[in-house]
């Protein structure tokens, strides 16, 4: 019976497991309630409010008014239409090229630490210097690009005009991507690099004993067991492809006209530039709201598979 009184401070002082496992994560979750849950929730509020921080007028209960504005709302299209694209490209194309770079990565080099920093150098470069590099890339009047294409042209007896890639949408279009690319390919390439040093090696010897060639081997050993780690890498390429703005918006800034505008970009353009912060939060739902369906279905469909 004394045993059976037993007091609070007894029972924190020599926590049972399950409540010990508890107050371990109750710091993780406080901080995750802290920067994740709080500002989602806020910004869900405030999609339903007419909340604009210029003209003076007062916060305005709309309901689901804003959400009916974003159906009907052009920008909202073509935003979200160049913001699937350049995941629809930029995505497979840097899985492609990252996993090329990886496998060369892989290669026993005597000293391997030179090509891993080539590897490390492009991911590291903030988001809008690569942009405005590339900007610079791309200059219809100086730009490296036109010049290696005229001395090319010129070296063969043709002269053509200048490609004017950053003024016409198509061409901006492509440089963008291409831009973006060659950003995130190296991304794509270090967590490929990490996948395929944990391919064990007796595996391909046991493959070469058996007479399978270098093509076999990959199709067979390195792609399934670097399945996982493909996965990884798609997850959170797509996620930072849906939410693109940085080198759009300091290659572009959306031009000509939207052609290159992002769902982000518009986003910055209705909260910051139009201080329109109920219509902007609305966008913001819609565009959170995409990534959790694009994630799911990884996780549901690939990774399943997998």
């Amino acid at each position: 019976m004394a045993m059976a009184g037993v007091s609070v401070f007894d029972r924190w002082r020599d926590p049972s497991e399950k409540a010990l496992g508890f107050m371990l994560l109750a710091p993780a979750f406080a901080l995750l309630a802290l920067i994740v849950a709080y500002p989602i929730g806020r910004l869900i509020w405030n999609s339903f409010f007419d909340l604009r921080l210029s003209g003076g007028g007062g916060i305005k209960f709309v309901g689901l008014e804003n959400y009916l504005l974003v159906f009907q709302d052009p920008d909202f299209w073509n935003a979200t239409k160049n913001t699937v694209l350049i995941t629809l490209i930029t995505v497979p194309g840097a899985l492609i090229i990252g996993l090329g770079l990886a496998l060369l990565a892989n290669l026993p080099f005597k000293r391997k630490w030179p090509v891993r920093l080539a590897l490390l150098l492009p991911w590291a470069l903030p988001l809008a210097f690569a942009g405005l590099i590339f900007a610079w890339f791309f200059h219809t009047e100086y730009g490296v690009v036109n010049d290696v294409v005229r001395r090319a042209t010129s070296g063969a007896g043709g002269q053509t005009e200048p490609t004017m890639w950053l003024l016409r949408p198509g061409w901006a279009f492509t440089a963008i991507c291409m831009t973006i690319v060659w950003k995130t390919s190296s991304f794509m390439a270090l967590i490929l690099l990490a996948g395929l040093q944990m391919i064990p090696k007796s595996l391909y010897e046991a493959a070469e004993v058996d007479g399978a060639s270098k093509w076999q081997q990959f199709w067979q050993i390195t792609i399934p067991m670097l399945t996982p780690s493909i996965i990884v890498a798609l997850i959170f390429r797509t996620i930072t492809a849906l939410q693109t703005f940085d080198i759009p918006y300091t290659m572009t800034k959306g031009g000509p006209g939207n052609s290159t505008e992002t769902l982000a970009m518009l986003i910055h353009k209705t909260t910051i530039d139009y201080l329109d912060v109920g219509y902007g939060s609305t966008l913001a739902v819609c565009m959170f709201v995409l990534s959790l369906f694009v994630t799911a279905f990884y996780l549901k469909r690939i990774g399943k598979n997998a």
